[in-house]
């Protein structure tokens, strides 16, 4: 490892921007995390499906997470060799020349811009294939994505749109903040869905993509490298973070990436899983394949010359903060038992009860389902309910659903991979559990490989690349930067117990199918599910 032989250690300030908020944290080039800070952050949810948060609340947090890291750690300011970021994606904020936003940021949940995405199948008919050929990723139908963002500022705030020197993802827009560069990069461009992805050494927008979905190509960001610093910082900001004003800012990059780094997915017989707030197969790839079918796609990866699978199915912490909210703890008129930390016991409730949660089964599909079936109608349920049926059953069951769903994803991405993945990384908050992580084995058959500090592996992940393209650690290096904390062997009595009941889980949607359907097509019930899912 090129680091190891310097007279002296050298750090990455990495910034994980989250929905929730950022998560700041000091990386050393093996891979220790020196000091850290998290800040929240506000969503503004706009009935019936609309979704923003405040680009200088986005900020402020980021600011406020960067000084409290530096200021408690007994770091040499001249060791922080640079800084970087990744962030939550399909999130769009449109800001002005000197990258301050000209409205809210639209975040990956709204869906408001739908309508004039999916207007584009009709008007192009083409315009399918093109989006599979040289992109990767099609126009999401539910709006999704940041093209349907775009689209709506466009169409209903003229105004903003006029402001609006360029889009930029959260990332970009905090190196905006940083060294007053307005640009993106092949990785961090990605949701856009305009680029030509076919050749990662020369990302660069379609001019066919960009015609026919109506985009004005002055308002789309300068892409540059994504293997060097993109500059600087600024003067006012070195000054503010006590840092020098020639600290690099390196190219940033989307979350799923920097955890798919960081569990090391690159590696040989490697796959990933990652339960955060949604639930992700993760795969690095050596071509462009998508398997469009199964909802298993490609986009670039951060690491120079490859590509990773985007294999999402759901949501899957949301699940449990969820059901811990509203039903453990909830604040009506029934009860309000708040609680610092509502997931303090959730080590004890799985332990306590038994593998296949005494047959009660959970369907996970709160928003829908993604991947391996594309279905936004699909919704949750529990299913063989008895009188023997407790919460803390429940929230079980609730764990084995997820799990399910994953089990449910992983012959997909394997296939699209090509070869099946002799054992599992598990990352994301899941796999701050040790009980989860069995769990998974368990469910998945196979080996799991507890990635530890889990919560931070993002961060982790993202400083890993920086080193990389500083040339300060190899690819080689990546396990001993983020170990792993457990393995876990699959236990034949449980996984035999799970087999079974993974069986009935894929029945039961098939079963229910026709009744998700006919429950959320009803305009009048479709309305009301709407508006609780946004209150």
């Amino acid at each position: 490892m090129c680091g190891l032989t310097m007279s002296a250690a050298q750090y990455i300030l990495a910034i994980d921007l989250g929905t929730t908020g950022p998560k700041v944290a000091l990386v050393a080039e093996d891979g220790r995390l020196v000091a850290r800070a998290v800040r929240p952050v506000r969503t503004q949810v706009i009935p019936p499906n609309g979704a923003e948060q405040d680009p200088e609340e986005i900020w402020r947090s980021v600011l406020d997470a960067a000084k409290e890291v530096l200021h408690s750690s007994d770091v040499a300011r001249d060791a922080v060799r640079g800084i970087v970021c990744d962030s939550h994606y399909f999130s769009l904020i449109p800001v002005d020349a000197d990258g301050n936003a000209t409205m809210n940021c639209i975040l990956w949940m709204d869906q408001r811009g739908a309508p004039y995405s999916t207007a584009i199948y009709g008007r192009e008919p083409e315009s399918l294939g093109r989006w599979i050929e040289v992109h990767g990723l099609p126009a999401i139908p539910t709006g999704n994505d940041s093209l349907a963002h775009l689209l709506f500022v466009q169409n209903e705030r003229p105004d903003v749109y006029a402001r609006t020197h360029a889009f930029l993802e959260p990332m970009d827009f905090v190196n905006a903040k940083l060294t007053g560069i307005v640009a993106a990069n092949a990785c961090t461009i990605y949701p856009l869905l305009l680029t030509d992805n076919r050749h990662l050494d020369d990302v660069r927008y379609d001019d066919e993509l960009v015609r026919m979905t109506g985009v004005d190509a002055e308002k789309l960001p300068p892409l540059l490298p994504t293997n060097r610093p993109i500059g600087t910082l600024r003067g006012a900001i070195a000054t503010e973070l006590g840092l020098s004003s020639a600290t690099e800012v390196f190219a940033g990059m989307n979350d799923t990436q920097s955890v798919a780094v960081g569990a090391g997915t690159f590696q040989p017989g490697q796959g990933g899983i990652n339960i955060g707030t949604t639930t992700q197969v993760l795969a690095h790839l050596d071509g462009m394949r998508s398997d469009l079918e199964r909802s298993i796609l490609n986009m670039p990866s951060a690491l120079p010359g490859r590509y990773m699978a985007l294999a999402e199915n759901g949501l899957g912490g949301k699940l449990l903060e969820h059901f811990v909210s509203n039903v453990v703890y909830p604040k009506d008129a029934f009860a309000d038992h708040s609680t610092e930390d509502a997931y303090a016991q959730l080590e004890q409730v799985v332990a306590a009860e038994p593998a296949g949660s005494g047959g009660l089964l959970f369907l996970p599909w709160l928003t829908g389902v993604i991947a391996p079936i594309t279905d936004p109608l699909a919704r949750g349920a529990f299913l063989n309910i008895s009188l023997s049926t407790t919460r803390t059953r429940m929230m079980r069951a609730i764990v084995e659903g997820i799990s399910f769903n994953m089990r449910w994803l992983l012959p997909a991405v394997e296939a699209v991979h090509g070869h099946e993945f002799k054992e599992l990384r598990f990352s994301g908050g899941g796999a701050m559990s040790d009980e989860w992580s069995q769990l998974m084995a368990d469910v998945m058959a196979r080996p799991v490989l507890q990635v530890d500090d889990a919560r931070y592996l993002n961060a982790k992940g993202a400083a890993f690349v920086a080193f990389l393209h500083a040339g300060l650690t190899d690819l080689d290096q990546i396990d001993r930067f983020c170990p792993t904390k457990r393995r876990y062997e699959p236990r034949p009595a449980e996984q035999d117990i799970y087999a079974r009941l993974f069986e009935q889980f894929v029945r039961a949607y098939e079963q229910n199918r026709p009744i998700f359907e006919s429950l959320n097509t009803e305009p009048a019930v479709a309305d009301g599910a709407a508006s609780a899912e946004n209150s």
